[in-house]
């Protein structure tokens, strides 16, 4: 499981023309899936999400996290973060996860985040989205749980 996080000022995302996610203050999470990801690697990664301390304090020391600072999270799926483009100039996937698979664990992801205390918003799994992103600091973090 790998995810693509950036604490942000405000993310959307839009299908279609449609507005299907918005947040505020928070994370744009944008995960992906590999075929031997389990729910206890989406649990985990779901605790480490809502844990993170990536908001700065009266100090100006990134000491605060989501919950005390009232923030929400924008969860994105992306097969795409399994591209492998060592080899060629078109990348390949083969260790993504197919739909079959993923589609449970992105799914079991945003009930974890909810479980959790967050308030969350998404994309669709497998849809061509455009999303709007204002990477606050910039902050962005990237996580792997093999």
């Amino acid at each position: 499981m790998r995810v693509v996080l950036q604490r942000v000022s405000r993310a959307s995302v839009s299908i279609e023309g449609r507005l299907a996610g918005a947040i505020g203050r928070g994370f744009c999470v944008l995960v992906g899936f590999t075929h031997d990801d389990t729910d206890e690697r989406v649990d985990w990664m779901a605790e480490k999400v809502a844990g993170l301390r990536l908001f700065p304090d009266a100090e100006g020391k990134m000491n605060l996290g989501l919950a005390e600072v009232g923030g929400a999270v924008l969860v994105i799926s992306q097969f795409t973060l399994y591209g492998d483009a060592a080899k060629g100039r078109r990348p390949s996937f083969i260790t993504a996860a197919r739909p079959e698979t993923a589609i449970p664990l992105y799914q079991r992801f945003l009930t974890a985040l909810g479980a959790r205390g967050l308030e969350v918003a998404s994309g669709e799994f497998g849809a061509d989205m455009q999303v709007e992103i204002h990477n606050d600091g910039p902050v962005t973090l990237i996580l792997d749980r093999a």
